[in-house]
């Protein structure tokens, strides 16, 4: 069927326009990639996984793509006008305040974010990491700015730093920064000290659905957290694969014994084995169990959270399970 001169004008015109409103969002950076601001404003460049990006100074219009990005923003003071859900009911992760996610525009799950809902938000700059959404670089980077961190979790600390320069918030990070190392000194000073903390082995377990049960190792988010405070931990910590978990059957649960076990759950906890798991013969037999040293932790918060706001509250939380 032949299309009408006038409906043919019509598409050859709207496309036009879309090209030239990403042209218009989009100009070379100083290393000569389109993923630089508009030239309103000051700007600066800085060192991220996909080379040199030109952000603003002090981005206004801000959307993140992972929960790691949506906690340094909040805990930086800056409110993002979009961000991506994580697999929770709210969408957003509890333990954030919920008057800093009032207003936020849902843009999709966090693997698959809606590129179309970006752009219709008009974001000045864009903040995730490679691991997280490397191949869809060079989509984002035609909306606006992106700056991605190589990773998430283990090296959150070097990646918040990264999201305060490129939010323009240096000098809060400072002070956010120095205020967690003073609350961990402080928690460490009330176990009695390092050398008691140190003696003192924990455990994290966590219970995924579809999945083995893990044990943490040390090369994850939560881990870096016992690790400020100088808690002790199990050997079997060290068969971790890449230090991240080892991962163990129901009828291995015996090798997660420490003087303290803090347990989380992902998904359904029938299909996670957590219920089978917690009612077994051998977890009650743990001597953490039976010397009432195990704790339920909240999965946003001490695996999915991974960030400054997450760690002062898992500071709190550990204040207040740990014995003395």
């Amino acid at each position: 069927m032949t299309i009408p001169r006038r409906a043919a004008l019509a598409g050859a015109l709207a496309l036009t326009s879309a090209l030239t409103m990403a042209l218009t969002v989009t100009a070379c950076s100083s290393s000569g990639r389109s993923n630089s601001p508009s030239t309103e404003g000051s700007s600066h460049v800085i060192k991220t996984a996909m080379g040199d990006v030109r952000v603003k100074d002090h981005p206004q219009r801000v959307v993140v793509l992972d929960t790691a990005e949506l906690d340094s923003a909040i805990t930086l003071g800056v409110k993002p006008v979009g961000a991506t859900h994580a697999d929770v009911a709210s969408g957003f992760l509890d333990y954030l305040p919920k008057d800093k996610l009032a207003g936020i525009k849902d843009v999709g799950a966090m693997m698959n974010p809606g590129l179309e809902s970006i752009a219709a938000l008009r974001p000045d700059l864009i903040l995730t990491s490679k691991v997280r959404h490397g191949d869809k670089y060079a989509e984002l980077s035609k909306i606006a700015p992106t700056v991605m961190t190589e990773s998430t979790g283990y090296p959150w600390k070097q990646n918040f730093q990264l999201h305060a320069q490129a939010l323009g918030k240096v000098a809060e990070s400072k002070r956010i920064i120095d205020q967690y190392g003073a609350h961990v000194r402080e928690l460490t000073a009330r176990l009695g000290g390092p050398a008691k903390a140190a003696a003192l082995k924990v455990n994290v377990v966590r219970f995924v659905e579809g999945a083995d049960i893990r044990i943490y190792g040390r090369k994850n988010y939560i881990a870096t957290v016992l690790a400020d405070v100088g808690l002790g931990r199990p050997a079997v910590v060290d068969r971790a694969k890449d230090g991240f978990s080892y991962d163990v059957s129901p009828e291995r649960i015996d090798l997660a014994d420490a003087d303290v076990i803090f347990h989380a759950t992902y998904g359904d906890p029938a299909k996670s084995k957590a219920t089978r798991t917690l009612g077994s013969a051998l977890w009650k037999g743990l001597p953490a169990v039976r010397a009432g040293r195990v704790h339920a932790v909240d999965d946003q918060l001490w695996i999915q959270g991974i960030g400054y706001g997450a760690a002062e509250a898992v500071l709190r939380e550990l204040g207040g399970m740990l014995p003395r």
